[in-house]
């Protein structure tokens, strides 16, 4: 029997499509070439226009939890007080992060599935004097959007540095720093820009900038916003060796953005994640996000309870039906999976994917009418399409 070729159908790495491939395959060449020189050049500036940036775009070799840290670092000295917003369990690596730092930390926690509100963080900010505000855009763990826009709006009238942490959102889901009050935003490649992992993004306002030059020098080194500033501003000069093949990835991820259009591309995600909610569901899974806070890059799926799943078995099915899904965390471990749907996805992935997990239910004894979530998604990309016509 043939193996099926296996989507890679979890939260990230997200499925690569073949240009951005090509350019990752390319000879690599001297970071002081004048091509790679502009082509880095470019990529900075392509990044601080299209998420509205005023003060400075980072692009280095590390993963979204580098650029994590990087944000703390950079905007925080011992002892400043941090409030941090809670939908799940990369919402709690930043009370490590912070503490590790010696900041002192409080914590608003939402239940798995639910979100922090902007009533939460007023209700905070009102009683005490914060520094900085940190918040999950999109929760990988739950599936989660917080709303992002109000919450920032709110930590700028108490005069805190507002940090967000995009990695399963930035491209996905609609982010600016300038309309949504953001002063440090951070990301990766491996999710929605559609790029293998090996780069830390970083957006830093005017704000945050400032708020670095008045700490001084600064006790780590690789990630230190003035050791990077001088090669994002002129890329001819050198800090730490560039990414190349990665940076050329990038650079096409971004053609790809712009040739879409960023507001397309949020909308696309958008519907295309409320359909493929709706077909998932109409087998019997449940969506663990409430429906208020769903995200558009990915989603939590809970297993019927009548079922009685085999978490491990059921995944196992899926990888041999052709389809990478990833466990849940925390509470909700073996108690579902999570599916990512974001970046360069097309609707052929998307009918791959459900077709892959409507086998893998029947497999697991699920009954169900095939074809038929196959049928709520086609109809929903149809309407899709008929309404971009």
């Amino acid at each position: 029997m043939i193996k099926p070729h296996k989507l890679v159908m979890i939260p990230g790495p997200t499925p690569v499509v073949r240009s951005i491939q090509d350019q990752m395959g390319r000879e690599t060449i001297a970071f002081g070439d004048a091509q790679f020189i502009e082509d880095f050049r470019s990529v900075v500036k392509d990044l601080k226009e299209l998420w509205r940036c005023d003060g400075q775009a980072f692009v280095i070799a590390g993963s979204g939890t580098l650029a994590m840290e990087m944000a703390m670092a950079n905007i925080s000295k011992p002892g400043d007080s941090v409030l941090v917003c809670s939908n799940g369990f990369f919402g709690d690596r930043y009370v490590d992060i912070c503490r590790r730092r010696g900041l002192q930390v409080d914590v608003i926690s939402a239940p798995w599935g639910k979100s922090v509100t902007p009533e939460d963080v007023e209700g905070k900010l009102s009683k005490k004097k914060y520094d900085i505000v940190t918040a999950t855009h999109v929760e990988t763990s739950t599936g989660v959007m917080a709303p992002i826009a109000e919450i920032g709006k709110i930590t700028k009238e108490h005069d805190a540095l507002f940090v967000v942490d995009g990695v399963a959102a930035t491209g996905g889901a609609e982010e600016y720093l300038d309309t949504m009050g953001i002063d440090v935003l951070i990301s990766c490649s491996q999710k929605a820009f559609g790029v293998a992992p090996g780069l830390a993004l970083l957006w830093a306002s005017k704000k945050a900038l400032d708020k670095r030059k008045s700490l001084g020098t600064i006790v780590d080194s690789y990630m230190d916003f003035e050791k990077w500033l001088p090669v994002m501003e002129d890329p001819s000069k050198y800090w730490g060796t560039p990414p190349i093949n990665l940076i050329w990835a990038l650079k096409q991820s971004l053609e790809i953005i712009k040739e879409e259009g960023l507001e397309e591309r949020y909308a696309r995600h958008k519907k295309q994640a409320a359909v493929v909610d709706e077909a998932v569901s109409s087998m019997g899974f449940s969506v663990l996000a409430d429906k208020a806070f769903r995200a558009p890059t990915l989603a939590v799926y809970l297993y019927p309870e009548e079922a009685g799943i085999d978490d491990a078995k059921f995944r196992a099915i899926a990888a041999d039906e052709g389809i990478y899904i990833a466990g849940c965390l925390g509470n909700y471990a073996g108690k579902g999976f999570r599916m990512g749907h974001m970046g360069n996805i097309d609707k052929h992935i998307l009918i791959s994917a459900v077709a892959a997990i409507e086998r893998t239910a029947v497999r697991n004894g699920i009954k169900l009418e095939l074809g038929r979530a196959l049928g709520i998604l086609q109809r929903g990309l149809i309407e899709e399409s008929i309404n971009q016509i």
